[in-house]
Order: C-alpha cells, then sequence, then structure tokens
C-alpha cells in the first residue's frame, strides 16, 4: 500500500446471491482489492455467490433486493416483498457507512433504493453501472438512487450515456478477462457446436436462439447456466421446446459451468439477449480464446468488425447468421483474429481492473495508458 493509498474499509454490494457476469466483476475488484491491503466485505443475499468469495473477506447479509421471474399476482407480492427487503438492507447499509465509515460500492442497480433509503454519508457511496437502464422501471430503480450516489464507473459508454442523463457524474472502466491466454485449436467438424452461456432468463433470449436453430439441422446447441430463483418456468419452457421433432437430439443443458472450460468446447458463441446488455463479460472471454462470435447488435463491447451483429429478438436473423458462420470457416477465422486483438488492446484484465478500481476508491496506483 503505497502512503498516497491508505487502507480503505470497502463494502461491496450484490442485490443477488447468484453469480453471473456483474459478480465475476466484482469478485475480480475484491481480490485486487485484498492485495492492495484494503478490509473487503460483500454484503450480498444467501446463494452461490457466497461460496465463491475469498475466505479473507466478510460476507454482510442482506435480503434479495430484486425480481426474478414472478408474472401476474405473484409479481405484484414479490414487488411488495422487494420494497420490505429494502428497508431491512438499508438498515444495514446505514451502519455500514454512518457506523463503520465503510465506502459503499454497489455492484447492482437494483441494490440502489436500498442504499437511498440509508442515507449514506456524503461521498461514500459509488454505483458500478453495469445495466444500460432501457425500462422505466431500470431509470426509476436508478433515480431513487441519485440522492445517495453522486458518482459511477460504468463498464462501457453505452452504459454510460442513460446514466449521465439522469445527472451522475459517471467514469468509464471497460471490462477485462485474461490476457493472454492460449487460443481454441482451429478444427472444422460437423455438427458445429454453438452454445449459450449465462443465466437462463427471458430476456436473455434462449428461446430466439431455440427458434433460430431449429432450422439449421448442421448445427449442435449447448445451453449452459442455470436459472434464477422464479424463472424456472422459463427453463422448463426451454427443455420441452428442445424435445421438439426439428430439435430433438441436437439440444444439451449443461447447468453450472466453468466458463473458459466449456467455450473451449464451441465453435460458436451466441449473445442473445432481447434488452440492451452493457457489455456480456461472456462474450470477451469467448473473443480471448478466439471462438466465433454472433450477437444482438446493443452490446457494448459487441461490434460489426469482432462479430456478427444481428438485431434483437429476431429468429431469422439470428438463423441466418448462423448458417452463414457454419457454413465459411474463413470468416470464422476472421472473427478469431479480430476477436482475439480486440481483447488484447482493449479488454486485457491486467490494465482494465486496476483502473476500475481506482476509479471506485479514488486512488491512484499507475496503469498503463489507453486504458
Amino acid at each position: 500500500m503505497s502512503a498516497d493509498s491508505p487502507a480503505r474499509d470497502l463494502v461491496f454490494v450484490a442485490h443477488s446471491g447468484q453469480a453471473s457476469g456483474a459478480e465475476k466483476v466484482m469478485l475480480g475488484l475484491v481480490d485486487l482489492a485484498l492485495s492492495r491491503g484494503h478490509r473487503v466485505r460483500v454484503a450480498c443475499p444467501d446463494g452461490p455467490l457466497s461460496a465463491l468469495l475469498p475466505a479473507a473477506v466478510e460476507r454482510v447479509p442482506i435480503p434479495e433486493l430484486g425480481l426474478t421471474g414472478q408474472r401476474g399476482g405473484r409479481r405484484l407480492l414479490a414487488a411488495t416483498t422487494m420494497a420490505r427487503h429494502w428497508v431491512r438492507a438499508a438498515r444495514v447499509f446505514r451502519a455500514l457507512s454512518r457506523r463503520d465509515r465503510a465506502q459503499i460500492i454497489v455492484n447492482s442497480t437494483m441494490a440502489l433504493p436500498a442504499v437511498a433509503l440509508a442515507r449514506p454519508r456524503r461521498g461514500s457511496t459509488v454505483w458500478l453501472v453495469h445495466d444500460i437502464l432501457a425500462s422505466r422501471r431500470q431509470v426509476l430503480v436508478a433515480k431513487a438512487g441519485r440522492r445517495a450516489v453522486g458518482r459511477a464507473v460504468a463498464v462501457s459508454e453505452r452504459a454510460a450515456d442513460p446514466v449521465r442523463q439522469l445527472g451522475f457524474d459517471v467514469r468509464v472502466a471497460r471490462q477485462g478477462v485474461p490476457w493472454p491466454v492460449e487460443p481454441v485449436p482451429v478444427r472444422e467438424r460437423a455438427p458445429v457446436v454453438v452454445g449459450i452461456l449465462g443465466v437462463i432468463t427471458e430476456w436473455k433470449g434462449h428461446h430466439v436462439l431455440l427458434d433460430a436453430v431449429a432450422q439449421v439441422p448442421e448445427i449442435a446447441l449447448e445451453i449452459a447456466g442455470a436459472a434464477h430463483p422464479g424463472d424456472e418456468p422459463y427453463l422448463d419452457a426451454l427443455r420441452e421446446r428442445s424435445q421438439r421433432t426439428n430439435l430433438a437430439g441436437r439440444v444439451r443443458f449443461l447447468g453450472r459451468v466453468d466458463a473458459m472450460t466449456t467455450l473451449r468446447d464451441w465453435d460458436i458463441l451466441v449473445s442473445a439477449s432481447v434488452l440492451p446488455e452493457a457489455g456480456p463479460l461472456v462474450v470477451l472471454e469467448a473473443m480471448s480464446l478466439g471462438v466465433a462470435v454472433v450477437a444482438t447488435d446493443h452490446g457494448g463491447n459487441v461490434t460489426a468488425d469482432t462479430a456478427l451483429c444481428v438485431p434483437a429478438d429476431d429468429p431469422s436473423a439470428l438463423r441466418a447468421a448462423l448458417r452463414r458462420l457454419a457454413d465459411d470457416p474463413a470468416l470464422r477465422a476472421q472473427l478469431r483474429a479480430a476477436g482475439r486483438t480486440h481483447v488484447a488492446t482493449h479488454h486485457d484484465r491486467s490494465h482494465t481492473e486496476p483502473r476500475m478500481l481506482n476509479l471506485l476508491v479514488g486512488e491512484a496506483h499507475p496503469v498503463r495508458f489507453g486504458y
């Protein structure tokens, strides 16, 4: 710890106990903060995330702070429960900020109202923005946190813009992945293996991908990830759809997996989100390995020169892109090279992660120019 960067008491806040891309970024920051000598705590609900916390990290239990896959009357009941949970969590955050003098790093949008209710010390709270505020609900939730969080760090420019429009002071710090990594071998095989990896919930577009793959018999599909609590009916519907004649025998559900190990078995990764994403981490992981990417065209780290981009919620466009990529090894090779160069240039975690933590906690550790 340098003289101009004294040890801090940091509390990272996650609204859910699940572990997806945003939590993966947070865990990397936790490890880096520990290596710098900071005291680190993580406030999160029960769930898989707890098991991933380093031994040196104290977990602060809080209730679930977001909605999941409930519908109809159950969703109204869940919203009422969520409001009560915000109040309970606010008591915890108030003690952390005022009594313990901790700096709070809010890792998820849905935790903002609870932090606002806590009325933390001025300047003690910063928001790490992983979401593009694309819905009225997200905007309202962000506005609720405005009085408590004046400063934000967004993982992409696409994520930063709507937050700036709400009056937040926003900096941008790109996400990163380990680099360099050994690329997957160049191979030609039939069928071509296509995969989708992440939390299984409707807005991630798994149903769109199934509809697309149904008309491309030369493709085998693997679906990696688990459903959030409340989204189990959606997963059941996907499983039922995969048993129909035009997909039967071509779809495997893998459950929770190690991302990098699983990606190495795929020829193509699909990011099929029907709502905007700030920057899917799994896309960067795939690019680093040289796995070709097909993605909806609103992702913050997806560009036309590194992936085949398609409109959201468009099975026909996604089908055409998959067929084109499956039939064109030269195009896959082109995307392989472009993706790896993009990661090396812009998303090397050894540079992006220190910059992100510096912006979050106001430290002055040196980072390479350009990050």
